[in-house]
């Protein structure tokens, strides 16, 4: 049987240029209908849905536009008062995915004051189970997500002592596979989404010299398809958010320049809707705010300069990792 490659052809007549103030029109009113379908169906990560939305619209200096005090307030009326865990939108459970969205809401504001930080780190430092490895929530799935995003908070809210940081090391490193890669649990399959997590969390921690850099840097450059777009694993059609997770893993190993970044932007660019704004998994699909921050952010790692830098670590505006002196490894 012959090999084909899955993937998409750009249109002739896609968009070619970045279409800056439709997406800040886009971000500015998505949601603003609580009526609408999207928005009653969304709650489940709608905490997530405010950082998304957040970070793109300050990448792009408009978050102006955003309704800053109503989003303190909302985070504030969401943290769990009996374990200090944040969920996705009241009366959901806590979770450690929406934990740190909103910390990285608060701390772009500088609005810190308004959660219980330490009721944050307990709850964060209750998650970390024997093996360093982190449970998402109360009921106990463990997944590398989760390592990072427990590692990633506690560095926004400087407060890493608060776990068992060699054993959180440990444990991502045990899903570390043959090809350089990693996944959600040790032994499962190498993924681009996972292996930006895993890196993450080497890179707070200062532990860059525990990767196979070389192989690891040439199975995500080989995740670029003919039509400049990126997958998460082989075989799989291009999205748009791995020009966030691919690139930002190549920056952090300084790797970037293996990628066709050219042909990536065409891409990116293409994914956006030209007559709503926002930016889409594939060319011609309905857009959202989890696409379009992730392709602002992967064209500001391509060096767009209408877009601010972007942390490659936190993907959170450079100048607010700046104000907070943060400085995760990145290979040299």
């Amino acid at each position: 049987m012959a090999f084909t490659t899955k993937d998409v052809n750009l249109k002739p007549d896609r968009p070619k240029t970045l279409l800056l103030k439709k997406h800040a029109d886009y971000l500015a009113t998505y949601g603003s209908s609580h009526d609408d379908y999207e928005y009653c169906m969304t709650e489940y990560l709608r905490m997530s849905g405010v950082y998304w939305s957040l970070t793109a619209m300050e990448l792009i200096g408009a978050s102006d536009r955003m309704p800053k005090e109503d989003i303190i307030k909302f985070i504030s009326s969401c943290q769990n008062k009996e374990n200090g865990g944040i969920s996705a939108c009241f009366p959901h459970d806590p979770h450690i995915l929406y934990t740190l969205s909103a910390v990285q809401v608060l701390t772009m504001y500088d609005r810190l004051d308004a959660i219980d930080v330490d009721g944050v780190v307990k709850y964060i430092a209750s998650l970390q189970q024997e093996d360093g490895s982190f449970f998402g929530d109360k009921w106990g799935e463990k997944d590398t997500r989760f390592s990072f995003c427990a590692v990633m908070c506690l560095s926004l809210l400087q407060r890493l002592d608060a776990i068992n940081v060699d054993k959180a090391v440990e444990f991502v490193l045990s899903c570390m596979n043959f090809d350089g890669g990693f996944g959600s649990k040790p032994g499962s399959e190498s993924h681009a989404g996972l292996i930006y997590c895993c890196v993450g969390t080497l890179s707070i921690c200062k532990r860059m010299d525990a990767l196979k850099v070389d192989a690891l840097a040439w199975w995500l450059c080989e995740r670029q398809l003919p039509s400049g777009g990126l997958n998460g694993r082989p075989e799989k059609l291009p999205d748009l958010c791995y020009s966030w997770w691919v690139m930002a893993s190549l920056t952090m190993l300084n790797r970037i320049r293996w990628v066709d970044r050219e042909k990536l932007e065409e891409f990116i660019l293409a994914c956006q809707d030209a007559e709503t704004g926002g930016f889409s998994d594939r060319p011609g699909d309905v857009t959202d705010p989890f696409h379009t921050l992730f392709g602002l952010a992967g064209l500001s790692l391509l060096g767009n300069t209408k877009i601010k830098p972007v942390n490659p670590v936190y993907c959170m505006p450079q100048e607010t990792i700046d104000r907070l002196k943060l400085q995760p490894e990145i290979m040299m």
